[in-house]
């Protein structure tokens, strides 16, 4: 099947096969990234928006 893609390419379907190619390397490389974070990483970024360990910034104002 890809053998037939490959001997009949013409000039601009290089681009679109090139640019499938690309996007399913980077769409594998973001799964084996995402199935390779541990748990305690996703737990301590999900808490982040709502951690209390902000500076506040009422004290930080400049007059």
């Amino acid at each position: 099947m890809f053998k037939q893609f490959t001997e009949n390419i013409s000039g601009h379907q290089v681009y679109l096969l090139s640019s499938l190619g690309i996007f399913l390397v980077f769409f594998i490389v973001v799964t084996v990234i995402l199935l390779r974070l541990g748990k305690n990483h996703v737990d301590h970024m999900s808490e982040l928006p709502l951690s209390d360990n902000e500076i506040d910034p009422s004290k930080n104002v400049v007059q």
